[in-house]
């Protein structure tokens, strides 16, 4: 890198300059997938001392792994591994009312698309590494990093440096969570469930049976008896409340004068640890509905997994006593695939998630410095 940023604005704003939307669905751009913006990030961990590989996970769509030099402990066992793992891609930019570009710096902050989700928290954690290179390979503790691709859709990312790289003692996953420390967020299930019928002529509908009023009843059985079910199959979570389940979409029928053969729901559950240690969403929806209707089927999209790492796991006390305090969240992140692969993971950076995705997405540049100090204080910390 010939020109290294001054200061973790700069770093964040150089970030949000590169274009690195997700390519699944409307992107409001031709600019879409996470190369240049891992060949950013791997050019300055490289500054800072890391090894580094681009691990191609799809054509173009890279992971950027850093991995710092570590010197080995006197007595010679192996030190503990951990990982810092903000995403390098970002959502569409489609009906931004500012550049989605521009990176401006303005009114104290860090605008354009990604500044909070998660550039802005992906610049803190890297000027940290900046500015703890000396000190990193003597610690008791290797310090990695990965830049995720594709957490904004599917998550293939960290699934795939899950399967290829893991587990890690600790992971620590870039997000805007106001210097919180989230160690539970809710899961979430998309599912299609499929009711069938007979089509015949509507002139006499009493000879078909009709899929869409079959559809009527599991809908309001869904949106009345199972929310209650909910409650009690996975119980109320300290920090995440209850499982909640929405009706998105819903379509049947092929011509108005037709009964509907057929009629698909796509229903939105967001899920605690507590319903997935039940049994798991998919097998109580499915019970669920089969009561109502033997006949309907349940296609299962792909679904993430809450997340529930123990508080008492010491990175997450270290983080604590840092002023990280405990918190839960009500969206998901790369963190659940690691831990599910086996790597505790928590999710934490500066910023707000009231700014993710927002049409005017912006960083406050305090938030960007103390996110910087805080990682580098928690560095320095792992020596004692």
């Amino acid at each position: 890198m010939s020109l290294l940023p001054a200061n973790v604005i700069e770093l964040c704003q150089a970030l949000v300059r590169i274009p690195s939307v997700n390519p699944d669905g409307d992107a409001g751009t031709p600019h879409t997938g996470e190369l240049a913006c891992a060949e950013y990030v791997g050019a300055f961990l490289h500054a800072c001392g890391a090894e580094v590989v681009l691990d191609e996970v799809e054509p173009g769509r890279p992971n950027v792994i850093g991995r710092f030099p570590s010197l080995p402990l006197t007595d010679g066992a192996r030190k503990p591994r951990i990982v810092f793992g903000p995403h390098t891609d970002t959502v569409s930019v489609g009906g931004m009312t500012i550049e989605p570009f521009g990176g401006e710096v303005r009114d104290g902050c860090v605008w354009g698309r990604g500044a909070s989700d998660t550039k802005g928290p992906m610049a803190a954690m890297l000027w940290a590494l900046w500015e703890m290179r000396e000190v990193i390979p003597t610690l008791p503790v290797e310090i990695h990093f990965a830049g995720f691709m594709s957490e904004e859709s599917a998550q293939l990312g960290s699934q795939h440096f899950a399967q290829n790289h893991g587990p890690y003692d600790f992971a620590i996953v870039g997000e805007p969570t106001s210097l919180k420390t989230v160690f539970k967020h809710k899961g979430c299930l998309w599912a299609d469930i499929h009711t069938h019928g007979v089509a015949v002529h509507g002139a006499t509908p009493e000879r078909g049976v009709n899929a869409i009023v079959k559809m009527a009843i599991i809908v309001q059985a869904l949106d009345t008896q199972f929310r209650q079910h909910l409650i009690s199959a996975g119980s109320v979570d300290e920090w995440l409340g209850i499982n909640t389940i929405n009706l998105g979409m819903i379509k049947g029928g092929t011509r108005s004068n037709i009964v509907a053969d057929q009629c698909t729901l796509r229903v939105d559950m967001r899920t605690t640890p507590g319903l997935n240690r039940a049994g798991g969403a998919l097998a109580v929806l499915t019970e669920f509905v089969s009561r109502i209707d033997p006949t309907a089927t349940i296609e299962p999209l792909p679904e993430t997994f809450p997340l529930d790492t123990d508080a008492e796991n010491p990175f997450v006390k270290r983080l604590i006593h840092g002023g990280a305090d405990l918190t839960g969240a009500p969206w998901f992140c790369d963190a659940a695939y690691l831990s599910a692969a086996g790597t505790p993971a928590i999710a934490i950076g500066p910023g707000s998630i009231a700014q993710a995705h927002t049409k005017d997405e912006f960083i406050s540049t305090t938030d960007l410095e103390e996110g910087a100090a805080f990682f580098a204080r928690f560095i320095s910390q792992l020596a004692h």
